[in-house]
């Protein structure tokens, strides 16, 4: 006789965390994310549902088989990952574990998820993001981002952290830095509009950009006069 733990039902989603990359649709319409392991090939929204990776007709999460939605009950746990070569570039997940689930020690596995906040990560040059910029990688109709300050955005494709949460859509916060890694993860008040933060984001980005083509408009001018 095969014994089997008891079913759980919560009086409330549980909640966990992961990492994972963002992504910017080709037509910069959409806004997502990617895993970085099993399923990284299958960009997903805000609130999405899994789906097998690989291409079998059952419903995830199946108990004979990895499909499905993956996070670790422990914030450390999570953010530890961040420090592998591979992975500095995704951003720490905090998600609500939504329909069917399968427990384990660390962490969940399971059918539906809805992602309540993204905390990104400094830029490569070690400074506070206040963009996403293009990663030079993506998948298939889809850009990968990763943190960029203002005087790094240069002429990338981009998107502000307030415009990568508009566009996913569905309440997601997108905050910059460890600093805000404690804030509070749910969705902001419907009607909400942007705050100050918000718009000091935008209002640097927007500035590093003139910056940057003030810079290009100086360099084509002097090369004007030589000639």
């Amino acid at each position: 006789m095969r014994l089997r733990l008891p079913a759980e039902r919560p009086t409330e989603p549980p909640s966990g965390y992961k990492i994972a990359h963002p992504m910017l649709s080709r037509d910069r319409a959409r806004a997502g994310f990617t895993g970085v392991s099993l399923g990284g090939a299958l960009p997903y929204g805000v609130l999405d549902d899994a789906a097998c990776v690989y291409g079998r007709r059952h419903r995830p999460p199946a108990r004979r088989c990895d499909c499905g939605f993956h996070c670790v009950h422990e914030r450390e746990v999570a953010e530890a990952l961040l420090c592998t070569a591979e992975h500095r570039a995704a951003v720490l997940l905090d998600v609500r574990v939504l329909g069917a689930y399968i427990r384990f020690e660390h962490g969940f596995r399971y059918a539906r998820q809805r992602v309540r906040t993204a905390t990104v990560g400094p830029c490569g040059c070690g400074a506070s993001a206040v963009a996403l910029a293009d990663a030079g990688w993506g998948r298939p109709g889809w850009l990968a981002l990763e943190a960029a300050c203002g005087g790094c955005v240069r002429a990338r494709a981009s998107v502000s952290l307030a415009g990568f949460a508009r566009l996913a859509g569905q309440g997601l916060r997108v905050i910059a830095g460890a600093g805000d890694a404690g804030a509070d993860g749910g969705p902001p008040t419907p009607g909400e509009g942007l705050g100050v933060p918000e718009l000091v984001a935008e209002a640097a980005l927007l500035q590093a950009r003139l910056d940057w083509f003030q810079s290009q408009l100086a360099r084509l001018g002097e090369r004007g006069e030589q000639a």
